[in-house]
């Protein structure tokens, strides 16, 4: 997959860029089923018309550069983690538009001439809540009108599952909730966190229950404190796995709030330090607690380890 890098104003141009694209434009946070119906359309009508599937993100969240929002924004997959699910989609090319203040403030006919006829679009694929030019001025609407003949337009309508619209929000809101199989559900795959093994205290070895202590990438979003079953990726294969994500309140000071994740691996014994792995979040079995000693936290680990097995033999 090609990933062009663009500010505006940018040094392509129709001459210079030869390649016509089938364009699917969004933010994508998350490369949720909404978003994958999105691509999948664009890359449909590209293979109709003999041309290349790209797709056009920006980077960072525009509310960053505008503010309006109350809460901080954190990105279910982060720039370098979407690029990487977009490779698994196949799509051929990917733009990264910089978000700025100078991007923010053009007009809708701006934005078009500038980042979709000069790149060689022949048609534009996008949600049908799509926005774009200053103040969100345009939308899918105003896309077709301005087109002019010079590229198509495709709308994807709403994508809903039993409930409501599929969205980034409601992701966000099962990630703070720790309902990871809503979020699977959501996202068509397990949330991911990618990370690399660190030193811990290694207090899990002593009971029996070593633990791979995961320091995650930076910018990725942590689920609810708890007990999870999730798998992780060690040198390109998956384990199966138990983690507790939290501030191990059996045996820190509860003042000392220092976040860890660490994965109990099924059937492994490994030294895997120093390694890059990716964590794959499943299904939340409990809350974090503090226990009164080691006997009763050990005899709960146990409970928590058959029930990860228990949940994987279902899946």
């Amino acid at each position: 997959m090609n990933v062009i890098h663009l500010k505006y104003p940018h040094q392509l141009n129709k001459e210079q860029h030869a390649e016509a694209y089938s364009l699917a434009v969004g933010f994508f946070d998350g490369v949720h089923k909404g978003h994958q119906a999105v691509i999948q359309q664009a890359k449909e009508k590209a293979q109709q018309l003999g041309i290349k599937s790209a797709l056009m993100t920006f980077d960072p969240h525009p509310s960053i550069v505008l503010g309006g929002r109350n809460e901080k924004v954190f990105y279910i997959t982060p720039l370098a983690q979407k690029l990487d699910t977009l490779t698994n989609l196949g799509v051929d090319t990917v733009f990264v538009v910089n978000f700025t203040s100078d991007f923010a403030k053009l007009t809708p006919e701006q934005f078009i001439q500038h980042f979709i006829i000069d790149l060689n679009i022949q048609h534009v694929t996008a949600g049908f809540d799509f926005s774009f030019g200053a103040f969100g001025k345009g939308n899918m609407q105003t896309m077709e009108q301005l087109s002019q003949g010079k590229f198509g337009v495709s709308t994807v309508e709403k994508q809903e599952d039993i409930e409501e619209k599929i969205s980034s929000t409601r992701i966000r809101k099962s990630l703070q909730d720790g309902d990871m199989e809503q979020v699977r559900a959501l996202l068509g795959r397990a949330f991911e966190v990618p990370g690399i093994v660190i030193h811990g205290d290694k207090r899990g070895r002593t009971m029996g229950f070593p633990t791979a202590n995961v320091q995650a990438m930076e910018g990725c979003y942590i689920p609810a404190t708890g007990v999870y079953a999730v798998k992780i990726l060690v040198q390109n294969e998956w384990y199966n796995g138990v983690c507790n994500v939290g501030y191990k309140p059996t045996f820190n000071n509860p003042d000392e709030k220092r976040l860890s994740i660490e994965v109990h691996i099924l059937n492994f014994d490994k030294n895997i330090y120093g390694e890059e792995v990716v964590v794959g979040w499943y299904n939340r079995i409990r809350s974090e607690q503090k226990f009164n000693g080691i006997d009763s936290l050990i005899q709960q680990i146990e409970l928590d380890k058959q029930q990860a097995i228990q949940f994987f033999e279902k899946v």
